[in-house]
């Protein structure tokens, strides 16, 4: 049972989520808000029931058995996002029932590094650390300067923060941070005006915010500074 249909009526870019806790009912409704046709999947009858009060496809049914999903179709989507976290022999079964059932490209929620292992090891493409990152991103936020903090996995980071001082009334080119701090100054946004992308001529102002980016230890040094 495919509830887009199969083969070439199946929408361009489909997606399935399978477990509708926290996270995978904030992914199914960010991507059905995003335009994207979404079938959610989970064992609980009591959460299928709440979720299909905002979201269109949603099936019961038990994700660790490949026949299971085979017959659903899981095979002709695009991306399946298993987004089951605490319960990690569910998770483990899911996402090797989806890589039996053919599934192109498989994310997948861990709770820890072991469990992230063993997702790849079972077939996963891509997995994906929510608590983790959100962690990480609310101490910097907490603990520094910074306005908002984006991590990526090889060490390289984009924060938003506040114009130091010693920057005001200068140009980036003469204020020289790039190489002060050993970041890049992407962007600036002044009060109630748009986003500008900078330039060596982009002249700071007080109450500026900056976009920067480079290395996490260099954007957390330059943050603690403002």
């Amino acid at each position: 049972m495919n509830l887009f249909g199969r083969g070439e009526n199946l929408p361009e870019e489909s997606i399935a989520v399978i477990g509708l806790g926290r996270f995978g009912s904030a992914v199914a409704e960010s991507l059905t808000r995003l335009g994207h046709e979404v079938l959610a999947i989970d064992e609980r009858p009591e959460i299928v029931q709440r979720a299909s009060e905002t979201l269109t496809h949603v099936v019961q049914a038990d994700s660790t058995e490949s026949a299971v999903l085979i017959q659903l179709g899981i095979g002709e989507f695009d991306h399946v996002v298993v987004a089951i976290g605490t319960d990690i022999e569910a998770s483990v079964l899911t996402v090797l029932a989806c890589e039996e059932a053919g599934v192109r490209e498989i994310w997948a929620k861990a709770i820890n590094a072991k469990h992230g292992q063993i997702l790849h090891r079972t077939g996963a493409h891509h997995v994906v650390y929510p608590e983790w990152a959100m962690g990480e991103r609310v101490a910097h936020l907490v603990s520094g300067r910074m306005l908002d903090f984006i991590e990526f996995d090889d060490g390289f980071a984009i924060v938003k923060t506040k114009a130091p001082t010693e920057a005001v009334g200068k140009t980036l080119a003469e204020s020289r941070l790039r190489s002060k701090y050993g970041v890049t100054v992407v962007g600036v946004k002044q009060p109630d005006k748009d986003f500008t992308y900078a330039t060596p001529d982009t002249v700071v102002s007080e109450g500026d915010t900056l976009i920067v980016s480079g290395a996490t230890t260099k954007v957390e040094a330059f943050a603690s500074t403002t």
